[in-house]
Formats: structure tokens, C-alpha cells, sequence
């Protein structure tokens, strides 16, 4: 248990997800055991650290100098970030007892025993004086588990409810769940692709970065069996615990699959079916008793995709999570602020039945400022 403490704690929480949009940052108080979101920050990647950390998922020319690069240009945009974020309060850096750092994932192979989220810790502790947690996913994959989702534990803490089952459904690059019901263990994994191949695709066919409101997907029409072709990866059936990313479901992994006869739109309206599918099956097959459903990441705002959850998920709840008191944009983010603070007061943050680890685990390395 996290001790008791009366006056405020300030942590910052930071968020660079798999969609590669730029850098979600929040300020968070523990206080009187509630923690609270005070404010929050949006700073989009610059062009050319956006395409240079999307070509660092696979390999290339003098990858490690690049990659060390693109960490710490990443962590300066970090640190601006943060000054822009405790700008907007009258908290200074020295009140600030931690940051919560995810860093951009460029790798996940728990298969392989390994997941790289690239940032420089050190460098960031530095440039803001405030202590770093970082490297959080790494000790669960050591132990055996899939390092991810680390979110179902501050989830947990949060929105669980003691009579309503909740599920809590992240639709970033990669859509993942939770299931919170009242009583007994609680569940959660990566259920597909979320955002990521439709922004690939849209950037592909409309030099655009996302498909605003699902707009272009509603114009086209579904294909039946390309969508039937693209539910045969056995990801889909995989049992949980499970994690996936960019190393499996890429521009590559769809384009197998494509026939020149395919109009753009209508393969843009198969992909917002896949992540429909993959989610909606997802709940249906492992949390099934349900009624509420919640949502947050960026894919929360995709009003086609939204519609057409609802109607494959009938007689359930489908709303933000916005209505249990957090923004849908800044969930993530204000988990790894949690996070910091378990890894500071020496408690676990990963829950051994969401990731498959041997046990709970304290989770991330702490730099000192």
C-alpha cells in the first residue's frame, strides 16, 4: 500500500504513443489517498523526429547512433514539454517529486525477451532538475511477463467500481482493454491495431496524419474478405496475456493482403472494421458480463469508429472516460505519473495476470535530479 500523506505530492506523467502524434504530459497531485489530473500539455513532434522515430522501428544504417540521437532530441522535446506544462501553474520544478517517463517505443519483442522505449533518463533529469522513473516495461518482460499493457494496474486504482463491471478500452496506436469487474482479477491486453494503420494509410493516400472524425472510412464501404483475410493473423486468436505493436502490423503486413481492384476508401473503411472487430471480439469472448464500456486515447474521437462500436457492442454503456472525471487524451499520460510514484514508494505496478510475469514487480529505473 502507498503510504498515507497529507500535503500534496506533484508528479508529471509523460505519454509519446505508438501512434507517434507527439507528447502527451500531465500534472498530477496524490493527496488524502485521491490522486488528481491539474493540468495537461500537447506538443506535437516536429516533422523530421516524427519520420525519424517511424524509421527506427525497423532496421536500418547506423541504427544505434540514431537511435541515441533521437532519444535525446526526444527527451529535450520532453523537457520543453514539461516547462510549457508547469508554465501554465504556479509549481515549480523542485515541488515535483517525480516524472513518469514512457519514452517512444521503438521495438516490443517479449517473444524475444526484449522491448526498447527510447529516451535519455539521464539527460532529462537533468535539463529539468526533477527525478526520472523510466524503463518500466523492461523488468516485467524479465520476469516472464509481456511488459505491457502496464495501464490495467492504475485503471484498476482508479475506475473500478464495486458493484458495475467496467471496461476500460484505450484506442491509441494499438487498442488495448481492461476489464475491471467487482470483484475477483482483473484482465487486460492488446486487442489489435487502433489508430495506427488507419493514420498510415490516410498519410499514405491523402498526405494527411489521421482520418479526422473517421470522415474518409464512412465514405467507403467495408470489403469482406480482405477483412476476413486480415482476422486470419493469429494474433487475433491468441489467448491473453498478450502485447503487440508496430513490429507486427505495419504498412507491410497490410499491403500482403491488398489487390490493386481495392478503391483506398474502402480499404480505409476495412481497417476501422478491423479495430472494431478486434475490440468488440475482444469483450465479447473475455469480458463478456460487462454493461459499462469506457473509452480514452486518441481513437475516442473517431466518431465513425465510435458509431460503429455501439452497434456491434448493443445494450451496453459505450461512453469517455471523461464521465468517471479523467479526459479521455490523458489517461495514459496520468498512468505513468502513477506509476513513478509506486516505483518511488517501493510498491509494484504491473499486475502479474494482465502481463504473464511470475509475479508483481516493482517497475522503472530512477534517475535523481
Amino acid at each position: 500500500m502507498n503510504p498515507p500523506f497529507n500535503s500534496p505530492e506533484y508528479y508529471v506523467g509523460l505519454m509519446s504513443g505508438t501512434s507517434l502524434d507527439g507528447i502527451d504530459t500531465v500534472l498530477t497531485a496524490f493527496e488524502n489517498n485521491t490522486c488528481k489530473l491539474l493540468h495537461s500539455q500537447f506538443i506535437p513532434f516536429d516533422e523530421a523526429l516524427r519520420v525519424e522515430l517511424l524509421a527506427l522501428n525497423s532496421a536500418g544504417a547506423n541504427e544505434l547512433e540514431r537511435a541515441a540521437l533521437a532519444a535525446n532530441e526526444l527527451s529535450r522535446c520532453y523537457a520543453a514539454a514539461i516547462q510549457a506544462l508547469l508554465g501554465k501553474t504556479d509549481i515549480r520544478a523542485e515541488q515535483v517529486k517525480a516524472i513518469g517517463c514512457h519514452g517512444q517505443t521503438v521495438r516490443h519483442r517479449p517473444d524475444l525477451g526484449f522491448t526498447i522505449q527510447l529516451a535519455n533518463p539521464a539527460l532529462l533529469a537533468e535539463l529539468t532538475g526533477i527525478a526520472v522513473v523510466a524503463d518500466f516495461r523492461s523488468r516485467d518482460i524479465a520476469a516472464g511477463g509481456q511488459g505491457a499493457p502496464l495501464v490495467p494496474a492504475f485503471h484498476a486504482a482508479l475506475f473500478r467500481h464495486p458493484e458495475h463491471h467496467r471496461v476500460i478500452v484505450n484506442i491509441g496506436g494499438i487498442s488495448n482493454l481492461t476489464s475491471l469487474p467487482p470483484h475477483g482479477g482483473v484482465l487486460g491486453f492488446d486487442c489489435g491495431p487502433g489508430n495506427l494503420l488507419l493514420d498510415a494509410w490516410t498519410a499514405l493516400h491523402l498526405s494527411q496524419p489521421y482520418d479526422n472524425d473517421g470522415t474518409w472510412a464512412a465514405s467507403g464501404h467495408p470489403i469482406p474478405e480482405l477483412l476476413r483475410q486480415l482476422l486470419t493473423e493469429p494474433f487475433f486468436a491468441t489467448p491473453p496475456p498478450k502485447s503487440t505493436g508496430r513490429d507486427l502490423f505495419n504498412l507491410p503486413w497490410l499491403e500482403h493482403f491488398l489487390s490493386p481492384d481495392f478503391s483506398p476508401a474502402d480499404v480505409q473503411a476495412t481497417l476501422l472494421e478491423l479495430t472494431v472487430k478486434g475490440i468488440a471480439a475482444a469483450i465479447l469472448e473475455h469480458c463478456g458480463k460487462a454493461g459499462e464500456i469506457y473509452l480514452c486515447g486518441g481513437g475516442a474521437h473517431n466518431g465513425t469508429l465510435v458509431r460503429r462500436l455501439k452497434q456491434s457492442l448493443p445494450n451496453r454503456s459505450i461512453a469517455l472516460t471523461d464521465d468517471l472525471g479523467v479526459n479521455a487524451d490523458w489517461v495514459e499520460a496520468f498512468a505513468f505519473a502513477w506509476l513513478a510514484r509506486q516505483a518511488l514508494n517501493g510498491n509494484s505496478g504491473n499486475l502479474p495476470e494482465v502481463t504473464g510475469a511470475r509475479g508483481a514487480r516493482i517497475l522503472g529505473a530512477i534517475y535523481p535530479a
